[in-house]
């Protein structure tokens, strides 16, 4: 069958990940055009009723594994596997974020299967599958085949868009999945990846305030938390002032951070070198404060602004503020 399947990320609360919803529905239009199925997989004790919700995003058919932990790549990787050869599915589609690239790096192993990573768009070819994916810094975009299958695509953060229709429950069928040895080395103490204050992940926020070196020190940050509160937003940061001490890691955007696509990407004091650039350079909309008229960003943000972030920021809080009466 050319099916496709998608790993479902949920929480704690059993909500599922946006992305993950993104890619169900990214499958079940790819399905249709290569005359398969789009089933999703969900790992842990999720009721029959939220796994059969999945339905209303294309998946026709859910496998749901009850004794496999949501969070650990190995465990997850075992049960993808056994799924996908029990079914004879084609394609594994994943939906990005830290997780989803793990687990689909070990599928690829475990599968002896071509992968795709970063991948920003799909489309159907002659009944198989083709990936698109930007290279050379981004200026460039190639198209990968698969000789073979089953094959792995993992999309890049926000690659694919949710579409909630008005289809009906999935299917939810039990998997029983014995986990290999190694997989059962490490057990799951905490869940959660959140901003610097606990609030939500900065990949889930709409409006975010990137903060660079040009702040000057871990001090002077506390203008960025009070411009990020008076916008609804969070904090973000390059690699240099998380690898300073200022800002803990779970904000970092980059190369070797994480990527996001918020509405609002409100950059200060961030000079925009290609590392950070690749994390942020889908957002809707980024401004770029920076008093270096030179600054890299200032190629490719949509609004630049150049000024002393420490006099423009908390100019911008209280005009925020006082238009919402506060």
């Amino acid at each position: 069958m050319a099916g496709i399947l998608v790993y479902a990320l949920h929480s704690d609360e059993n909500e599922f990940n946006a992305n993950s919803l993104g890619a169900i529905s990214e499958a079940a239009k790819l399905a249709g055009e290569i005359g398969g199925e789009a089933a999703a997989i969900v790992v842990g004790d999720v009721d029959d009723a939220t796994c059969a919700s999945l339905g209303g995003y294309g998946a026709s058919k859910v496998y749901r594994a009850k004794s496999v932990p949501e969070g650990l790549a190995q465990p997850i990787v075992d049960a993808m596997a056994k799924v996908i050869a029990d079914n004879d599915i084609s394609y594994a589609l994943f939906g990005g974020g830290l997780l989803g690239f793990e687990i689909g790096a070990g599928l690829t192993a475990r599968l002896g299967a071509g992968v795709t990573m970063e991948v920003t768009a799909v489309r159907a070819d002659g009944g198989k599958l083709v990936a698109e994916r930007p290279v050379l810094q981004d200026s460039a975009i190639v198209d990968v085949g698969y000789v073979s299958e089953p094959a792995v695509i993992i999309g890049r953060l926000n690659a694919f868009d949710a579409v909630e229709g008005e289809g009906s429950d999935a299917e939810v069928v039990d998997v029983e999945v014995e986990l290999s040895d190694f997989s059962s080395g490490a057990t799951m103490v905490k869940r959660g990846e959140s901003g610097e204050g606990g609030g939500v992940d900065i990949t889930d926020a709409d409006i975010l305030v990137g903060s660079g070196r040009g702040f000057g020190g871990e001090e002077n940050l506390a203008i960025a938390r009070e411009l990020a509160e008076s916008l609804g937003g969070e904090v973000a940061a390059t690699r240099a002032i998380v690898d300073a001490g200022w800002i803990p890691y779970a904000t970092q955007i980059g190369q070797t951070g994480k990527t996001v696509a918020p509405k609002l990407y409100l950059a200060a004091g961030v000079s925009g070198a290609i590392q950070h650039k690749v994390g942020m350079q889908n957002s809707e909309n980024i401004v770029a404060i920076n008093k270096d008229s030179n600054a890299p960003i200032f190629e490719y943000c949509d609004l630049g602004i150049v000024g002393d972030l420490h006099k423009i920021l908390p100019k911008l809080t209280e005009a925020i503020k006082a238009k919402k009466g506060q």
